[in-house]
């Protein structure tokens, strides 16, 4: 685990991207998705899920490297933990399984930086908050959000259903309507960092 306040961020343009197989989301509603969450839930108690900050920079400026679902809808790569995972190890693995070539030479170098945040979702619905409250003794699920520091040069495999988007800063800043709580604080989240802009 890498713990500084320093970020590096490379061009864009020093990373390369290719596809793999589709990786098809396992609900095709949002009511379906909080029936699963429920259903795991019974079996499992509350869901841990982990996301991870991909940074890189463009025209001097840090931008976040979010999934696109469909025309709408972006996320964070990352995903739910197994249960007694350990935290780092499961964000590794869910970033290889969304973003690395299935060769196993292929792995880029995912080096796991600090839990910048933690959101709760006290019920089966949508809304999640950066603290459990306080009424909530049960809560249905914990999101941490974790740095992750990219090496110079690395090799993102998509999924054919999806698109990877560089996304600057100042369009996730406050754009809720957009992003969504989560993502749209992020830029607040990163404020303590240094970015270490490096051109290739």
């Amino acid at each position: 685990m890498v713990t500084s306040s320093v970020i590096n961020t490379y061009p864009l343009s020093s990373y390369s991207f290719g596809t793999k197989e589709p990786k098809m989301e396992k609900d095709t509603s949002v009511a379906d998705r909080l029936a699963r969450m429920k259903l795991n839930y019974m079996k499992e108690g509350m869901r841990t899920s982990v996301e991870a900050i991909l940074l890189v920079q463009e025209h001097n400026h840090p931008h976040i490297l979010l999934l696109q679902i469909g025309n709408t809808f972006c996320k964070l790569p990352g995903g739910r933990l197994k249960p007694g995972e350990n935290e780092v190890e499961g964000l590794k693995r869910k970033l290889s399984s969304k973003l690395a070539a299935n060769s196993p030479n292929m792995q880029p170098n995912w080096q796991i930086g600090e839990c910048v945040a933690v959101w709760w979702r006290p019920n089966f619905e949508t809304i999640m908050y950066p603290y459990c409250p306080p009424h909530i003794s049960k809560p249905k699920e914990c999101k941490k959000l974790y740095v992750v520091h990219l090496s110079e040069r690395e090799y993102f495999a998509v999924p054919k259903n999806l698109k990877l988007l560089a996304v600057p800063l100042f369009e996730l800043y406050d754009n809720v309507q957009r992003y969504g709580p989560v993502i749209s604080t992020i830029p607040q989240q990163l404020s303590r960092f240094q970015f270490n802009m490096i051109s290739s």
